[in-house]
C-alpha cells in the first residue's frame, strides 16, 4: 500500500466517522493487514466504545504522563459485536475480538477532564504526531480517527497523515459542511484527498443523492449501534462491499477478499 496513513476526518459530529473508521480496520485485519485505529478526538472519546473491557493505559497518557512509554501499552483489540468498556475486567471479555488473518487494534482516548486538557495542548499535539508516525512503524495501516478540524489533536492527525477523507452525511447539510471543512484543513496546510458519504436508513427527505454523487465512495445504510460493528470483520453484503472499496479507494490498495453476489433479498436489504 503506497498511503499507510489515513486521517478520517468527521465534518460534523455524529456522521459515522468512528464507525467507519472501525469498519475499515476490521476489513483490513480481514484481508491480512494489521491495521490501527488512533484515536484523535479527545473530547468524545467514541473510539474506546469498541474496546471490550477495561482500559488502562490510553493513548492521552502516552501524551502527557508516561510519555516513554511505547504505543503497544494503549493498544487494545477492537471487540467482536462491540464491547462496551467499563471500571473492571480484563480486556477480551464477551467482546473477543475476531478470529481474523490480521489485527484490528485501537488506540483509544479514555480520560477524566483533567488529563484531556493536557492532552490538547500544542505541546502534546506533537507529541500525537510523533505517536502516530510510531503507529506507521508498527502496522500495516494506520487509521486516525479525528473529529472535525478545530482542536490541536485534530490538526495533529491531519498532518501527520499521509491522506485525509472526509466523512460526511449523505444529505445536503452534510455536503455544505464537507466544503466547511476543506477549508478548515486548508487552514492548517493539508487537503481533504478523498471523501466518504455515510447514508442513514432514517434521513428521509433530509437524504441528498446529489450529496452521494459528489463523494468518492458511498456506504450504505446499516445498523448503527456500535453493539452491531464490526460488520465488515464477517459480513458480504452491500455495506461490508462498500467498506472494501473505501479502503481500496484511501489506501491505494487491492483487497483480496471475494463476496457473494448478492442475490435479490441481499440486493433489497443492505
Amino acid at each position: 500500500m503506497q498511503a499507510t496513513t489515513l486521517a478520517l476526518v468527521g465534518a460534523t459530529g455524529g456522521a459515522g466517522t468512528t464507525r467507519t473508521a472501525v469498519e475499515l480496520a476490521a476489513l483490513g485485519a480481514r484481508d491480512g493487514r494489521d491495521v490501527a485505529v488512533v484515536d484523535a478526538a479527545f473530547t468524545t472519546q467514541g473510539l474506546s466504545e469498541y474496546v471490550s473491557g477495561r482500559i488502562g493505559t490510553d493513548l492521552t497518557t502516552l501524551i502527557t504522563d508516561e510519555t516513554g512509554a511505547s504505543l503497544s501499552a494503549a493498544a487494545y483489540p477492537i471487540a467482536a459485536g462491540g464491547g462496551h468498556t467499563g471500571t473492571a475486567g480484563d480486556a477480551g471479555g464477551d467482546g473477543d475480538a475476531p478470529d481474523l488473518p490480521g489485527r484490528a487494534d485501537a488506540i483509544p482516548a479514555r480520560a477524566p477532564f483533567e488529563r484531556v486538557a493536557r492532552a490538547k495542548t500544542a505541546e502534546a499535539a506533537r507529541k500525537l504526531e510523533r505517536r502516530i508516525d510510531e503507529a506507521a512503524t508498527s502496522y500495516d495501516a494506520v487509521i486516525v480517527d479525528a473529529a472535525p478540524v478545530g482542536s490541536n489533536e485534530a490538526v495533529a492527525g491531519v498532518t501527520a497523515a499521509d491522506r485525509t477523507a472526509a466523512v460526511y452525511p449523505a444529505t445536503t447539510h452534510g455536503r455544505d459542511a464537507l466544503q466547511r471543512l476543506r477549508g478548515r484543513v486548508a487552514d492548517v496546510g493539508a487537503g481533504v484527498d478523498r471523501s466518504i458519504a455515510v447514508a442513514r436508513g432514517d434521513d428521509g427527505e433530509n437524504a441528498d443523492g446529489g450529496a452521494e454523487s459528489d463523494a468518492d465512495v458511498r456506504l450504505p445504510p446499516t445498523d448503527p449501534a456500535v453493539a452491531s460493528a464490526p460488520t465488515a470483520a464477517t459480513g458480504d453484503r452491500e455495506y461490508v462491499r462498500a467498506v472494501a472499496a473505501a479502503f481500496e479507494d484511501a489506501f491505494d490498495a487491492t483487497v483480496g477478499l471475494e463476496f457473494e453476489e448478492p442475490g435479490l433479498v441481499d440486493r433489497l436489504t443492505p
